[in-house]
Formats: structure tokens, C-alpha cells, sequence
């Protein structure tokens, strides 16, 4: 049997003394458990391979101290649920044996437990005394700094450790069946949103992947959500948007109108869609920040890049609609980072987000229109980098980042592009003129594109010979485009 490190004298002595004395006026009441602190915006993930592991290292997150605890095999099922529920009457931890059974007898150690229940078949190898919990143990006191959020990937997975953040008095939050991203559910960024200020425990095996915890909290606790759903761009949501540029209408619809009939005839597009979807159609703007030109200008980039001040009316009368916007960029001879950056104050808006029209990217000796621009995967990963970690930075919630495209040599090794936790990415199939063209293209494009890129489709008003129907649109094209404009 193990022994405990030696106390020192003095606490023999008090412990002795409270012997004497209990041993006249009866068995005295077990000592409050104490919990752990940590600062409001800590992230902890226990992602362990086995819920053995994740019993022990949520008791170690939660409790700084225990009278005692409850012990079970992982390997028994009908123990563990005794065990948890007998934990949470005590107000203790709930803790499984797995393959090594002495991290359990150093947790005892750790909470300096004078007691442990066994439930089942259980074989321990600690001086801690075993006998039965109590049938309503004390609580502990909880402060701002101790009083935890767990979210919970899978209860019945991890009852022990569940069982463990009950009886430490945590708030719990519970992940929706086959969804390991809390950003992909409303209702979980609505509960962290709530309890914004706590410190915050990611509890299950499917968080391992999880990427940057701490900033899909953050992010979680600001409370944006895409309409009823969750915060993923694509993730349950469709969008139709109006394409263009303000007070161009020669660039696209959305320069046909001001911001406020904007928005109206952008809803009127998304009702048309709503009856033919299986997810919510919710309406978009896509604003052309800077517009390929056919003079050199000032800067000589044949760029046009509009002021900030002249796309604000239109991303604020989205923003007050709950519509996304998603802001174009033409480079001309500039780059797409270069460019990306003037606009920094509006993406880190969380329903701004960026495209790059790789057919605007010219080379240092070509103009706009007399040849198709292209970019190579290092310039559109230079953009993904820095736009997510504005993202991670900022505490935003995830953002789309839509590439145009309708030839294969417009985005030079596409297949190698970078992949970000923060960011959506999609293609925007742009390819205009007869249906069977574009069909061609729309099938050739979707060839060795990376695993989880979203796709957009693009009807033209004037070029496309004939433009199709909502009801054509979400019909013929396939796979269903995540994104449609207008143009």
C-alpha cells in the first residue's frame, strides 16, 4: 500500500485533537470541498484519448481540494452511472480507473481526500480511507473565478467527468449530437454568449482537433450568430447576393439603387430561393472595393480603390438588415494583401467579409481586359494568413473568403491552398454565356478542389444566354452552390 507524503507535526496534532473530541460527540461532517480559480477568460481543454484520462484531469480543473471522492472502472458501464450520480450527491468528484491506476491514487493525493467510495470492482493502491460518500455531502463555495463553464461534447461519453463539473457547481452546456464545432451551433454561441466572464472547459475527445480554443470561445462570446444558426459562414446557410459596385450600375446590379433599395431587392431575391432550399436562404451584399480600371491612375496599379467612407452606407444598411457583406477586390498590378489591408476597419466588422477576383491580378507589363489576370496559392495564403489572424486577434467570429474563378489558370496550384479554423473558403464559379459553358466549367472547376471548399454560382442579368430561374439554379446546378450572385 502507498503512503502519503508526511504532514507536518502540527496538523497531526490538530487532527488529533478533532479525534478526541469527535470521539465523544459523534463522527464530524466532512470539510467543504474548495474549487480551483482561474482567470474569466481562461480556456482549459480535456480532450484525453479516454474518459478515464478526462475523469481525472476534470477533477484536477475543477476541485483544488475534496473530502473524498467516488471511484469506478471505466471498463463498467453500470458503475460509472452509480458512481456519478453517488458523486454528485457528495458534492465530490467522480473519478475512473482505466489502464493505470495509480493516476487515480495521486488525484486522491492531489485533493488530499481522508476518504473514497468504490463502485464495482475497483482496486486502489492508497492509505485513503474507503467507505461510502455521504447522501448529501457539503458544497462547495463558488466565486467569480471558480464557478466554470463545461461544454460538453458528449454526456454519456464522459458521465464521470460530468458528474464531477455537477458537483462543483459548473455551468453546463451541451453540444448538439455530430457537431464538434461550437461555432457551427446557435444554441451553444448563445449559451457561451451568457456566460461571457466565466472560465470556460471543453470537455470530450472530439475538442482534440479543435484548432485555437481560446478564440473559438472568444469568438462564441460575442454573441454573433447568422440569423437562428450558428456562426460558420456555410455551415446550414445559403446566400444570395447582389453583385457590384455603388453607383456603378454598369458594374452590377447592387449599383443600381441606394443602400436602403439595396437591401430591399436583395430580400426580395432570397424569398424567391427560400421555398427550393433545405437551409435557410438569407440575402448578401458583394461590394467591388476596388475596381480594375482601364487608366493607370495616381498609383499606376490600374486599380480604383474606393474609400472606406464611400462602402459604408451599403455594409451598414446590411449590418442593420443581419445581411453579410462581402467586399471585392480588383488588384490591377497591386496585390491582393496590399489591398486587403486598406480595408482592415471594415473586415473586422463580423459580418464583413473578403473575395479576391484573381481575374483583376495583372502581371507588371498587362493591362485590365486585354488578357485573363491569375494568382499563384502563395499571394491567396499570404490573404488567408493575415485575415485570420485579424480574425483570432480580434475575437471575430469565423469569416468567408470566396475566390473567383472560371478558368483553372487563374488560381495557380489550388489544390496546395492553405487552410485556416477562422476562415470559410470558396470558389465563386464565374463563367458566363450558354448554360451547357457554364455547366462545363462549374464541372471542371469542382476537379481536385480541396477537401471542405464551399462553391458559389454566378447568374449574369445581360451575358448569360439564358440566365436561369431560381427554381433552374438550384435545380441544375450541382452541387448545389452555397452562394449565388447576381451581376
Amino acid at each position: 500500500m502507498r503512503s502519503r507524503p508526511v504532514r507536518p507535526l502540527l496538523a497531526l496534532a490538530v487532527t488529533g485533537l478533532v479525534l478526541g473530541v469527535t470521539a465523544c460527540s459523534g463522527a464530524a461532517p466532512d470539510p467543504r470541498p474548495t474549487l480551483a480559480r482561474a482567470a474569466s477568460d481562461a480556456v482549459t481543454v480535456v480532450a484525453q484519448d479516454s474518459a478515464a484520462e478526462r475523469s481525472v484531469m476534470t477533477s484536477r480543473t475543477l476541485f483544488r481540494s475534496a473530502p473524498g471522492a467516488v471511484v469506478a472502472s471505466a471498463a463498467d458501464a453500470d458503475a460509472v452511472r452509480e458512481a456519478a450520480s453517488a458523486a454528485v450527491r457528495a458534492h465530490v468528484p467522480a473519478l475512473l480507473v482505466g489502464s493505470d491506476p495509480e493516476v487515480v491514487d495521486d488525484e486522491l493525493d492531489r485533493l488530499d481526500a481522508s476518504w473514497y467510495q468504490a463502485v464495482g470492482d475497483v482496486s486502489l493502491d492508497t492509505d485513503v480511507a474507503e467507505r461510502d460518500a455521504p447522501e448529501a455531502g457539503r458544497r462547495a463555495e463558488a466565486g467569480r473565478a471558480s464557478r466554470q463553464t463545461v461544454l460538453v461534447a458528449d454526456r454519456s461519453v464522459d458521465a464521470a467527468a460530468v458528474a464531477t463539473a455537477r458537483a462543483a457547481g459548473a455551468q453546463l452546456v451541451e453540444m448538439p449530437s455530430g457537431v464538434s464545432d461550437p461555432a457551427a451551433s446557435g444554441e451553444v454561441v448563445q449559451a457561451l454568449h451568457a456566460a461571457k466572464g466565466r472560465p470556460t472547459l471543453l470537455l470530450g475527445a472530439a475538442f482534440a482537433d479543435l484548432g485555437d480554443p481560446a478564440w473559438v470561445v472568444r469568438a462564441a462570446q460575442t454573441g454573433y450568430r447568422i440569423g437562428d444558426g450558428g456562426q460558420r459562414p456555410f455551415d446550414g446557410h445559403r446566400y444570395t447576393a447582389l453583385y457590384g459596385a455603388p453607383g456603378a450600375p454598369v458594374l452590377g446590379v447592387l449599383g443600381e439603387q441606394d443602400p436602403a433599395a439595396s437591401v430591399r431587392r436583395a430580400e426580395a431575391l432570397a424569398r424567391e430561393y427560400r421555398g427550393l432550399s433545405d437551409v435557410p436562404v438569407r440575402p448578401a451584399f458583394e461590394v467591388i472595393a476596388t475596381v480594375a480600371a482601364g487608366e493607370a491612375g495616381d498609383d499606376g496599379d490600374f486599380s480604383r480603390e474606393l474609400p472606406v467612407s464611400t462602402l459604408e452606407p451599403y455594409v451598414d444598411a446590411a449590418h442593420e438588415a443581419g445581411m453579410p457583406t462581402i467586399i471585392d477586390l480588383q488588384p490591377g498590378r497591386s496585390d491582393f494583401l496590399s489591398q486587403a489591408k486598406r480595408y482592415e476597419s471594415l473586415l473586422r466588422r463580423p459580418d464583413v467579409w473578403l473575395a479576391l477576383d484573381p481575374e483583376w491580378r495583372l502581371g507588371p507589363d498587362q493591362v485590365p481586359l486585354e488578357q485573363i489576370g491569375s494568382v499563384g496559392a502563395r499571394e491567396v495564403d499570404a490573404v488567408s494568413d493575415w485575415l485570420a489572424e485579424l480574425v483570432r486577434r480580434e475575437g471575430l467570429p469565423p469569416k468567408a473568403l470566396v475566390l473567383h474563378q472560371f478558368r483553372l489558370s487563374m488560381i495557380a496550384e489550388r489544390g496546395s491552398l492553405a487552410s485556416h479554423p477562422e476562415l470559410d473558403l470558396l470558389v465563386h464559379v464565374d463563367g458566363q454565356g450558354a448554360q451547357p459553358d457554364k455547366q462545363a466549367t462549374w464541372k471542371a472547376l469542382h476537379e481536385g478542389g480541396p477537401e471542405g471548399l464551399h462553391w458559389g454560382w454566378k447568374n449574369f442579368h445581360d451575358e448569360d444566354t439564358p440566365m436561369l430561374t431560381p427554381e433552374q439554379t438550384m435545380s441544375q446546378v450541382q452541387p448545389t452552390p452555397s452562394l449565388v450572385t447576381y451581376q
